[in-house]
């Protein structure tokens, strides 16, 4: 395998290849400390960029209907040029392919100054003057795994993937390769593949858009992210002694995609995220979550000290009014909570159900007979940004909008019907329009400071109106971002929450549009730390916003429990606030208080996690113990959990080697079991379900 060139990313390198027999050029991502230890390896180069053109042969190797990779497209694509472009605060390399149709193939890698990632993307010009349909494009493809053996790496290379599920979100699920029946043949002349993914409007459901390899031999992990709303796949697989990883758009086999590019036209596909590090799978993790942080710097001024948000949801459970939110807001008047929102149900008409009748979006004239002028303006007076639930996308079977079929989605000419639900084709005017009235004029005329946009159904295989339904689903979407683009534009302070059914649009390009994001809709389970401590691996902590629901009949403890769930993102309060007494009360408030000490680690620190493997998230046993050290080092926060079974006579978490730490702070404050000492933390939690939060602070130098 011929070295093309190396290019220098941070700690990362580049390493473009070239095959001698095929003249095929791949890329091979490298930690910059490791190149030293790349090995000679004999392989099949994987193309950098991965294409397939309609009336191109499909792949041999008993891989058609498997993967559409490594076609006749990709033999006869000719190499023209790769250019490196340098700017201020950004490197890109280019490299351009001609295909036989005269088509101009370009693959994008991009560095950002200051990030640990790498951006990919491919972009296709039609300079011939026919059009050309392509069936599968990537947006990335690595190639050579590993570079650190001579040989397959035999018992020595895990895949690690992570699942999502309702209320179920982050799952880390690791194979072995050859678990995955992906170790070589004795001989090349069969494809051995793995391709999954999501179909559909939920682009985080079954799988989230992220993949991880590593060499568990020389401690090398490889991280991939795909940012992109609707269907997206990743494959993995080999010929050879070398694994091939690539990923983009859900292709025609996986995600009934087509895309006719016309003369003189370009399409660019979503953008995939690729590190490499000397670690393991939560340091690629970590690498790839940073990248989520360049469109939170554009974010609102309000947002930089991670306010506390209060949602009536499970106060009121869908029946909101003038009346209760009159209570609510004098209960939580002083408690120190920046946000109240308004949630489902302000809509609904008599005789109807918040979860279908959302389309028409009247204020309900029979819970706000003034309309909701005075309520919006109590909560102000009681110190508070006013906030409303959306589900803008979807016209529930009780409303008048649903039976508009001439402005919602189809498939075969016909609505498409998804339980109680049918949706607006943001790809039609009048939906644009009526919408900018019904949403964005109704958030500027009544001063609304935050907004929560639901999404609670998923729009499956796509929808008519395109070459393809595939197509069809990826242009409905990409409307849809242009109108939180035109939310953000005509409402610029708005603060915006990403809820679907909780966790089902945790992808990169949906944060990337939104202030913070509902981590789940385990709104009360004993699994809300669990599942809390998973989206570590994919969203920042602070945009994901995690609920503590208090309930009148709670314990101390379970208050505890489900308070120092929400140290792990952005704290949101639920619940039964009326009727918790003065002890509860001050459970609280001393949670609140603990939680504006950590919210800096929460918004920029490194996460470790420790304790039992949980296997059962219904019913969980043993013990979880999370740190997160800011980014100076100075301080270091602990948040323990224990579940059901028996609890550990004492729970230990490491402390860094680089410093020595002394406890600073304690919820609940009245907990002293607790030690640092030789280089631990050492704590102790005698009851299940119990938990406590510890915050730490660097010693000064020459301190005893």
């Amino acid at each position: 395998m011929e070295i093309n060139k190396d290019y220098r990313f941070g700690d990362m390198i580049a390493r473009y290849v070239k095959d001698g027999q095929t003249g095929q050029a791949g890329l091979v991502l490298l930690p910059e400390s490791m190149v030293s230890h790349v090995c000679e390896k004999k392989y099949k180069a994987d193309p950098l960029v991965q294409l397939k053109f309609i009336g191109d042969a499909y792949p041999g190797g008993f891989a058609h209907g498997h993967s559409m990779r490594n076609s006749g497209t990709m033999d006869a694509l000719l190499f023209e040029e790769q250019r490196k472009l340098e700017r201020d605060t950004s490197v890109t390399v280019v490299s351009a392919w001609r295909s036989q149709s005269s088509c101009r193939v370009e693959h994008h890698l991009t560095w950002y100054s200051g990030y640990r990632a790498l951006e990919s993307f491919t972009i296709i010009k039609n300079e011939s003057e026919l059009p050309v349909t392509a069936e599968m494009i990537s947006s990335f493809s690595l190639t050579g795994f590993t570079p650190f053996a001579e040989n397959d790496a035999p018992e020595s290379l895990v895949f690690h993937r992570i699942l999502s599920s309702w209320s179920a979100e982050g799952r880390l699920y690791s194979s072995n390769i050859e678990d995955l029946n992906l170790e070589p043949a004795w001989a090349p002349s069969g494809t051995r593949c793995l391709r999954f993914g999501q179909v559909g409007s939920m682009p985080v459901r079954g799988f989230f858009p992220a993949a991880y390899l590593e060499d568990t031999r020389v401690g090398v992990t490889w991280g991939v992210q795909i940012a992109h709303p609707a269907s997206w796949q990743i494959e993995i697989g080999r010929r050879d002694d070398a694994l091939y990883l690539s990923g983009g758009l859900a292709d025609r086999e996986f995600g009934h995609w087509t895309k006719t590019i016309g003369p003189g036209e370009a399409f660019q596909t979503p953008s995939a995220y690729l590190t490499a590090v000397v670690g393991d799978v939560d340091r690629a993790a970590e690498r790839l979550t940073g990248m989520q942080d360049r469109p939170l710097l554009r974010g609102p001024a309000l947002e930089e000290d991670l306010p506390i948000v209060f949602n009536e949801f499970c106060t009121t459970w869908g029946s909101p009014s003038a009346a209760n939110l009159y209570a609510i807001a004098e209960r939580l008047k002083g408690r120190g909570i920046r946000y109240l929102v308004i949630d489902c149900g302000w809509y609904k008409r008599e005789g109807t159900h918040w979860f279908n009748s959302m389309g028409d979006w009247d204020v309900n004239p029979i819970d706000f007979p003034d309309g909701l002028e005075q309520t919006l303006e109590h909560i102000r007076k009681c110190g508070m940004i006013p906030g409303i639930w959306f589900e803008m996308e979807a016209c529930g079977v009780e409303s008048a909008a649903f039976h508009w079929v001439d402005h919602l989605l189809k498939r075969d000419g016909l609505p498409i019907t998804s339980g109680d639900r049918r949706f607006w084709d943001f790809r039609d005017p009048f939906v644009v329009s009526y919408l900018k009235e019904k949403v964005i004029s109704f958030l500027k005329n009544h001063g609304f400071g935050y907004l929560k946009v639901d999404y609670n159904d998923n729009l499956g295989i796509g929808c008519d109106g395109a070459e393809s339904l595939g197509e069809g689903l990826r242009r409905q979407m990409q409307a849809v971002q242009d109108f939180f683009r035109l939310i953000k534009q005509e409402v610029p302070d708005i603060v915006i929450e990403n809820c679907a059914s909780g966790g089902h649009r945790l992808e990169p390009s949906m944060v990337g549009l939104t202030s913070m994001s509902s981590f789940s809709d385990a709104h009360e389970c004993e699994e809300i730390p669990i599942v809390a401590a998973n989206l570590h691996r994919v969203i920042l902590p602070r945009q994901s916003q995690i609920w503590a629901v208090l309930r009148k009949n709670d314990s101390l403890q379970r208050l505890v429990y489900s308070l120092a769930g929400t140290m792990l993102g952005r704290m949101c309060l639920s619940g039964d606030i009326h009727d918790l007494n003065e002890e509860q009360w001050k459970i609280v408030d001393e949670a609140i208080a603990f939680y504006k000490l950590v919210s800096p680690i929460i918004k920029e620190g490194t996460t470790n996690r420790y304790g039992t493997l949980v296997h059962s998230y219904r019913h969980p046993k043993g013990w979880q113990g999370i740190t997160r050290t800011s980014k100076d080092r100075s301080q270091m926060m602990a948040v323990v959990h224990t579940f059901g079974g028996d609890v550990a006579e004492s729970v230990k978490l490491p402390l860094p080697a680089w410093g020595h730490y002394e406890n600073t702070q304690m919820f609940p404050d009245n907990n002293t079991d607790v030690k640092v000492e030789d280089g631990h933390i050492s704590c102790r939690l005698a009851k299940p379900f119990s938990a406590l939060c510890i915050l730490l602070r660097m010693k000064q130098s020459g301190a005893q």
